[in-house]
């Protein structure tokens, strides 16, 4: 029988031979020809309504809640023909869906509103979205009209009613969504290794929120929490937060564009990311003993139950539109955003400002504002300034390079202040992947 070995093998030549055949990488944001109806998918579920501080308007124009109330829930689950144990990967989404953070889904798209996002970016209906949110599975037997009962670690999530079955096209989904079919990006190794076969779709109602290690408040919460009428600078991060990410997070709210009595949402994704990344149990730990030792009134913080993609600047227009159901105003796009390299050349696949770009040029339509991160550096003389006034007053930049940083972890050594804050070094210093 083949081994895992061989089978990563032939799932590489069949890429490459498939990808061959395609012209190439077929862009970003290319306009849908019409706005249709606007179903979204799958059959609406009612959602509840909470009185909330932020009053954003979400995608789409309404916020989702899935979750059933206990004696629907009891309803839902009756005549589920079968039980699905769900990868973490797929339990983000769930949950996402059910919570209202990718409204206005009713649950996972159809093929029809799947090949229109990877194509356009766009639903059938015309709505911009970043990337397809599909479920995936290798079960020969499923058809439409199973009635799946989701579990995740043995607790149940969520009940879907499947309304189609189809075997995708990951080649053509991949040089749409990431710009590349090679297994040397991850989100692609992904799609081609950890997917299965076929792809469902149908409406979903949730059951319960997951138990985390990283409690992640609904849509709802977080707006509930977010001060009224104030501008909310969204910050996306993968990665612990170091002395440079605050300052620029905190120096967003003197962009031009934004209010300078608004906040800063610091919305961590906490779920699967890239090889190599901290796990996200530690990474929520860092932000746990940051948010005590920086005590700022105008940061709040939230966790997000999202699996990342590394698709660049598709991944950006995503991420954009998830805050904003979050109640966000503007959302902060850093350099070569959800950004990877391949995993043999260490070539980027994207350039520093194609997420910056692709942002600014969906923004008015997103309804969402962005904000370009500054490019700072650390000196002696000035602290934190941008790279440019460095140049301009001839100012040397201190400078440590990851590599450099894991290796002082690793060995104890003291980390200089204007790189790290304590309370997270400690942090990383206790963890076996820092």
């Amino acid at each position: 029988p083949a081994t895992a070995t061989d089978l990563r093998a032939m799932a590489k030549l069949v890429f490459a031979l498939l990808a061959a055949s395609l012209p190439g990488a077929l862009g970003f944001g290319r306009v849908a020809t019409s706005r249709v109806s606007s179903v979204r998918s799958a059959v609406a579920v009612a959602p509840s309504h909470v009185a909330m501080a932020s009053t954003t308007a979400p995608h789409g124009g309404k916020l989702s809640n899935l979750m059933a109330s206990a004696g629907a829930a009891l309803a839902a689950k009756a005549g589920c023909t079968k039980t699905v144990e769900l990868t973490d990967r797929q339990s983000c989404d769930v949950e996402l869906l059910s919570v209202g953070g990718l409204s206005p889904l009713q649950g996972f798209m159809s093929q029809a509103d799947y090949e229109s996002v990877h194509k356009t970016n766009r639903m059938t209906d015309g709505l911009l979205f970043g990337l397809p949110i599909v479920m995936d599975t290798n079960d020969e037997k499923m058809q439409p009209g199973d009635k799946l009962l989701m579990t995740y670690k043995g607790k149940n999530m969520a009940v879907m009613t499947v309304t189609e079955k189809w075997f995708p096209d990951k080649v053509r989904e991949c040089v749409n969504c990431y710009g590349t079919a090679s297994l040397e990006h991850p989100g692609v190794r992904m799609v081609a290794m950890e997917r299965g076969k076929y792809y469902i779709a149908g409406p979903i109602v949730g059951l319960a929120q997951p138990v985390r290690d990283f409690p992640c408040l609904t849509p709802e919460q977080v707006r509930a929490a977010l001060p009224e009428g104030k501008d909310v600078v969204a910050f996306q991060c993968r990665n612990p937060i170091h002395r440079a990410h605050y300052e620029l997070f905190m120096r967003a709210l003197t962009a031009e564009n934004v209010d300078p009595t608004g906040v800063v949402l610091v919305h961590p994704t906490c779920g699967p990311t890239q090889e190599g990344d901290i796990d996200g149990v530690t990474r929520y730990k860092t932000y746990e003993v940051l948010k005590v030792e920086t005590a700022n009134p105008q940061i709040e913080w939230a966790y997000l139950p999202y699996s990342m993609h590394m698709a660049g600047p598709r991944e950006a227009m995503q991420h954009m539109i998830i805050r904003k159901n979050y109640g966000c105003t503007h959302f902060i796009i850093g350099r070569d955003m959800a950004g990877s390299k391949s995993s043999i050349t260490e070539e980027d696949f994207y350039g520093p400002y194609d997420a910056q770009d692709f942002a600014n040029a969906n923004s008015e339509e997103l309804g969402v504002k962005t904000v370009p991160s500054l490019n700072l550096v650390y000196t002696a003389e000035k602290g934190y300034i941008t790279a440019d006034e460095a140049k301009t007053e001839s100012l040397k930049p201190l400078k440590l390079s990851g590599t450099e940083f894991r290796r002082m972890l690793r060995a104890g050594e003291d980390i200089p202040e204007w790189f790290a804050f304590k309370s997270v070094v400690e942090v990383l210093r206790n963890c076996e992947n820092a």
